[in-house]
């Protein structure tokens, strides 16, 4: 039997390379493609293929949100990282999310491949950079203390609600999406707000943008 892959990035010319490389093995086939986040779960979801090749930054659901959502239910499916991120934070929230692999995607490339073999044989893999961060932090200077970002601090509805509202859409627009009453909406737009100490939403964007929820496009 073929390995199943869902692939998950906002760029089709990503997508349409990864396509080509993973179905040129012989023992691999792309069962389906979504451009965004949430648009990705409900495919996984319904697909249920034996690894997901996740980009991070994707609109409406980041690919670490994602990521975990897919692995609390569907802990058999193994996801995949693919970024441009290389920093700490990105990688271990990722891992703490649950996914098996992480890629750079500058240097992807074979490793894809590779990637899709090792985490459908049970290991865990990740790119020469990306080991070398972990490997940094592990013996570093202080190896037990745990990589903390800011977002920790919300819950996963939170996390939802934020990238949702710095990407522009308005609370009655989010409820459509979440199948939320625009002022539990409101409710959760000021609560976290109240956690991360940012009132204004211009310093909400910079934020989601430093700590990768949305990218510069």
């Amino acid at each position: 039997m073929p390995f199943r892959i869902f692939l998950a990035d906002d760029h089709a010319i990503v997508r349409e390379g990864l396509r080509y490389l993973l179905e040129a093995q012989g023992d691999m086939v792309v069962v389906g493609e979504a451009a965004n986040g949430r648009e990705a779960l409900q495919g996984v979801l319904q697909l249920r293929p034996d690894v997901v090749i996740m980009d991070v930054a994707m609109p409406e659901l980041n690919g670490i949100e994602a990521t975990q959502q897919i692995r609390q239910a569907l802990p058999s499916t193994q996801v995949v990282i693919l970024s441009v991120h290389a920093n700490s934070e990105h990688i271990f929230r990722a891992l703490r999310a649950g996914a098996n692999g992480y890629l750079l995607k500058e240097s992807a490339g074979q490793d894809v491949v590779e990637a899709v073999r090792d985490v459908c044989s049970g290991h865990r893999f990740l790119s020469h950079q990306i080991g070398e961060v972990v490997l940094q932090h592990y013996f570093g200077e202080h190896p037990d203390d745990a990589i903390v970002s800011p977002l920790d601090c919300l819950t996963s509805r939170e996390r939802e609600i934020l990238q949702l509202v710095v990407e522009g859409k308005s609370s009655a627009e989010i409820a459509e999406i979440l199948c939320l009453s625009p002022k539990t909406v409101e409710t959760y737009r000021g609560r976290l707000m109240d956690k991360l100490k940012i009132h204004d939403l211009p310093k909400l964007v910079k934020f989601a943008i430093q700590h990768g929820l949305i990218d510069l496009e």
